[in-house]
């Protein structure tokens, strides 16, 4: 790849902080953060995924391919779904990052590592992110976002790394599929992760399956919605779902929209 000053300026910043644990979701982000990390700090940097109920599990083994692709030492850390977020608060995100990244930094002081690092991005500071109040409390460094790297830069400069993951669309945890204030039971995270994958697998790639009870109101990206007005579609995508466990399937006309349940809370953007 052409040496990009941006990029440059983040190996410097990446070689300065030694010895690192950075927390990989296989996501857009944290995969270029860790093939940046990779080159800056070569063995002096470990990855570490969270396996929790409310993490697909098809996307913890992308996040382990990636992982053994990049030769990067690796972990699972296994965090349980916390008393404090058990009916879905506003906080939730604060409070679940201040859980997660504690064990995470202890696993960091353990094994000598220096910094915990996450794939926040310049982007994520102009979006409604309370868990960033908990990374700064917990002293997490965000070398992208000190870095001023832009998501469109990060999947410009991750498509010419070669990374598989450069277009790869937007995803959350399934936390953010459930209104505020509603119970967490994982028989829920169950039915939204297999309804996702299976729209995904109809090639749906922007897709949310937002869980209100025993109700599925599906998001697709706007250029996919009149895919579904195919009647035998339809009908095959209700079936489905209701065999994962719903009993009522809708479509939300307005199509995906990042953080969509937020307006029940007062925050739009």
């Amino acid at each position: 790849m052409n040496r990009n000053p941006k990029y440059e300026a983040l190996l410097d910043y990446l070689k300065q902080l030694d010895r690192v644990v950075l927390a990989f979701s296989g996501g857009v982000d944290s995969t270029f953060l860790l093939r940046a990390a990779k080159e800056a700090l070569g063995d002096r940097l470990k990855a570490v995924t969270i396996l929790s109920p409310y993490i697909p599990k098809w996307e913890i083994e992308e996040a382990k391919e990636l992982v053994r692709e990049l030769g990067v030492d690796y972990e699972i850390i296994e965090a349980p779904l916390i008393d404090e977020i058990k009916y879905n608060p506003d906080n939730r995100c604060y409070l679940c990052k201040t859980a997660v990244f504690s064990m995470i930094k202890e696993l960091a002081g353990k094994g000598g590592y220096r910094y915990v690092i996450d794939g926040t991005n310049f982007d994520d500071i102009h979006d409604y992110r309370p868990g960033l109040k908990a990374l700064a409390e917990l002293g997490v460094k965000s070398p992208l976002l000190d870095c001023k790297l832009t998501k469109a830069e990060i999947r410009s400069l991750s498509r010419e790394l070669g990374l598989p993951t450069w277009d790869k669309p937007p995803y959350a945890c399934l936390l953010t599929r459930i209104p505020y204030g509603s119970e967490l039971r994982t028989e829920d995270f169950e039915k939204i992760e297999r309804a996702e994958k299976y729209l995904m697998d109809l090639g749906f790639r922007a897709i949310r399956v937002r869980c209100h009870g025993d109700l599925a109101r599906i998001e697709v990206g706007r250029s996919d919605r009149s895919r579904l007005f195919d009647e035998e579609l339809m009908d095959r995508i209700s079936e489905k779902l209701k065999e994962f466990g719903f009993r009522y399937v809708s479509l939300d006309l307005a199509g995906y929209k990042t953080g969509s349940l937020n307006a029940a809370i007062g925050v739009t953007g």
